[in-house]
């Protein structure tokens, strides 16, 4: 999804994904309706179906990489969590970072450790909100390479919002959003 800023796509990702409540209308995600769930319930099914990569990385400061990525899958209950969090952030560059907080991190290090949290649970649908809007050319190329890897090898729809007209031109469909209204291009 392109358009210019402030036209509604980080708002209309954030519904879609649940974390918001739409105040009008229906909202269906795999199969359940969010606008009839509470936040509790839209949490859950968040933790099941859902990554998301925030602009800002979203990292909780007082964990370490590992333990970031380790969170999503310990608040699911996987076994193994630990293992998974290696497994990810050695395949996204992080091998020698584990035990680093995020402000002991570069911005494309931050952004490489949300994107293997996203994918940590193999969520059935991943939202992405500018991934690399805040990434240097070489760090932005890494970040799209790696999301569209994984992307393939979990088979997860992957939905993303970005000025970037060549990130926009690697995905099967792109849509623009003006005025809070979308088209497709």
């Amino acid at each position: 999804m392109i358009g210019p800023s402030g036209a509604g796509k980080s708002t209309l990702l954030a519904l879609l994904a649940g974390l918001d409540r739409a105040t009008d209308g229906e909202i269906w995600l795999a199969g359940a309706p969010l606008h009839q769930l509470d936040e509790e319930q839209r949490a859950a099914l968040r933790g099941q179906k859902v990554g998301f990569i925030f602009q800002s990385f979203m990292l909780v400061d007082s964990l370490t990489a590992l333990e970031n990525v380790m969170l999503p899958l310990e608040l699911a209950g996987h076994e193994g969590a630990r293992e998974t969090a290696e497994s990810l952030l050695s395949r996204v560059g992080l091998e020698q970072r584990f035990d680093h907080f995020p402000n002991q991190l570069s911005g494309g290090e931050q952004q490489r450790v949300a994107i293997a949290r996203a994918f940590a649970t193999r969520p059935a649908i991943l939202f992405a909100d500018e991934p690399t809007g805040n990434l240097d050319h070489t760090n932005s190329d890494t970040v799209e390479n790696l999301l569209f890897e994984l992307n393939r090898e979990q088979g997860t729809t992957l939905v993303l919002v970005t000025h970037d007209l060549k990130l926009a031109k690697r995905c099967q469909r792109q849509v623009a959003m003006n005025a809070g209204q979308l088209e497709a291009l």
